[in-house]
């Protein structure tokens, strides 16, 4: 990988990038809004794209929808994945959506039949940490945002995919060195793009998120 690519890709794809870079591969990309398809895209030009939310139209164009393979509009929490097929599957993103469903441990458990058997799974969540964060305008403490319903811990997590038979290959709370090292330019440009600083520059730094990657056996 480039320094500038290391520096620049997202955190939530950094095991897409170890895993399978350039090959191509079908993701299931759990809420699927804020041109999430797009974005995808740029970074994972053969990724093939399926996209699940609870609205289609949440911050996604034309564009977004155009690299899709298929979208599938649902409520998680009613726990009807019958739309999504099985097995199809050889990574599943689900990022900052967990601590927005009251039944996230069943959603999981609901979604793992869609990955094929060696599959990833990867879920990015706020941990407890984050409760202890001063507030911030956009969600620096947990409670900043008002849709947040349910705290998830790493070892809930851990046992429920061990539980399911998987294979928990990674964990912890987010931190990337270059997150934090690019924090003293990243103020001014959100100064000047945004007129405010946006608290997620801070989320490596204080340690907002957690993370758990699991395969499928």
């Amino acid at each position: 990988m480039s320094l500038f690519r290391k520096l620049a890709i997202p955190a939530k794809f950094r095991f897409i990038e170890r895993y399978y870079a350039n090959k191509p591969f079908r993701l299931l990309d759990i809420g699927a809004g804020n041109h999430s398809a797009s974005n995808t895209k740029k970074w994972f030009p053969a990724c093939e794209y399926y996209g699940v939310d609870l609205d289609k139209n949440y911050n996604n164009n034309e564009r977004d929808f155009q690299a899709m393979t298929a979208f599938y509009e649902m409520n998680l929490e009613e726990l009807n994945f019958s739309a999504i097929p099985d097995g199809h599957f050889d990574f599943i993103m689900m990022a900052h959506v967990i601590e927005h469903l009251r039944n996230g441990d069943a959603v999981l458990e609901g979604l793992l039949p869609k990955l094929r058997p060696g599959g990833l799974i990867y879920v990015e969540f706020p941990g407890f940490q984050s409760t202890t964060l001063p507030s911030m305008k956009g969600t620096l403490n947990y409670f900043d945002d008002d849709t947040h319903v349910r705290i998830y811990a790493l070892s809930e997590l851990y046992n429920l995919f061990m539980r399911q038979r998987c294979q928990v290959l990674a964990g912890g709370t987010v931190r990337r060195w270059q997150a934090i090292a690019l924090i003293p330019f990243k103020i001014p440009h959100n100064l000047l793009k945004y007129g405010r600083i946006v608290p997620s520059i801070f989320w490596d730094l204080l340690g907002f998120a957690e993370y758990v990657l699991a395969k499928k056996q």
